[in-house]
């Protein structure tokens, strides 16, 4: 496989690395190259070795990744300036959370405003006499409690029409990624068809054909059932069935002591 100088693979991008990757080895039953997937290395093997040589095989399509990787900056740039607060119409886009903010807040006040009203005015009625403006301060109170219930329903029904109008043209995250201009979908598309045939596919079959690339399973270990010897020797143990007899062990013997009876040579007399 060629090796270009290619710029490092972005991490939004290593997802469809993965997938393509996935996708070969799905149908590697299609490919005769790749037709001995799972007699010597399995899908699992091979799909290790392939993440373990990303830099590798992304190197044999760094023409068409620097291409696509300029396209859809290109195409971002304008949603990046419209994120800073100008819409792609031109109009300034801070109306709408100026409307947000009066739309939370509104209701708030209100209802503080009611309760406040109604607690002392109703406090004051209780007074003997009342003071005049007792009565004013409980229809304040009144008036404010239908201003917030009004301001609840107005925000409700708000929320509830942006909620229609965003499911209705919003799209699913599958589609949403899939909706690229044409421009960046046609690099895309030419990236993503050099990668599968010039770099995932040939490492697979080079995997597959090549056995030093193969992963190396070290031999078990079985213990030899004896004491090795580190820098001394013990003591030679004969067993029945192993090593030289033992020498034999000194012995050490008693006086001669005699009995009557067994005594040494008699003294006849003379």
């Amino acid at each position: 496989m060629q090796m270009n100088s290619a710029p490092h693979l972005l991490t939004e991008d290593r997802p469809e690395y993965e997938r393509l990757l996935d996708d070969a080895l799905r149908h590697a039953h299609e490919r005769p190259e790749l037709a001995g997937v799972g007699e010597r290395l399995n899908a699992v093997q091979l799909r290790t070795m392939a993440m373990a040589a990303v830099a590798l095989i992304t190197a044999t399509a760094a023409a068409e990744y620097e291409q696509y990787v300029k396209a859809r900056d290109e195409a971002r740039a304008p949603a990046r300036d419209t994120a800073d607060g100008t819409a792609p119409d031109g109009l300034d886009r801070t109306g709408a959370g100026v409307g947000a903010v009066v739309a939370v807040l509104a209701p708030m006040l209100a209802g503080t405003a009611a309760a406040i009203f109604l607690l002392v005015g109703y406090l004051l009625k209780m007074l003997e006499p009342p003071p005049a403006f007792a009565r004013p301060m409980v229809d304040a109170g009144w008036f404010f409690a239908a201003a917030t219930a009004a301001a609840i329903l107005v925000a409700a029904i708000g929320l509830l029409v942006a909620a229609l109008r965003n499911g209705s043209t919003s799209l699913p995250a599958g589609e949403a990624r899939e909706h690229l201009p044409d421009e960046v979908a046609l690099a895309k598309d030419a990236w993503r068809q050099a990668l599968l045939e010039r770099g995932i596919v040939p490492f697979l079959r080079d995997a597959l054909t090549e056995p030093a690339t193969g992963p190396v399973i070290p031999a078990s270990h079985r213990p030899t059932g004896r004491l090795p010897k580190i820098g001394y020797s013990r003591p030679d143990f004969a067993g029945p069935d192993e090593g030289p007899a033992a020498a034999p062990r000194p012995t050490y013997s008693s006086p001669d002591f005699t009995s009557p009876d067994f005594g040494g040579p008699e003294h006849e007399p003379d």
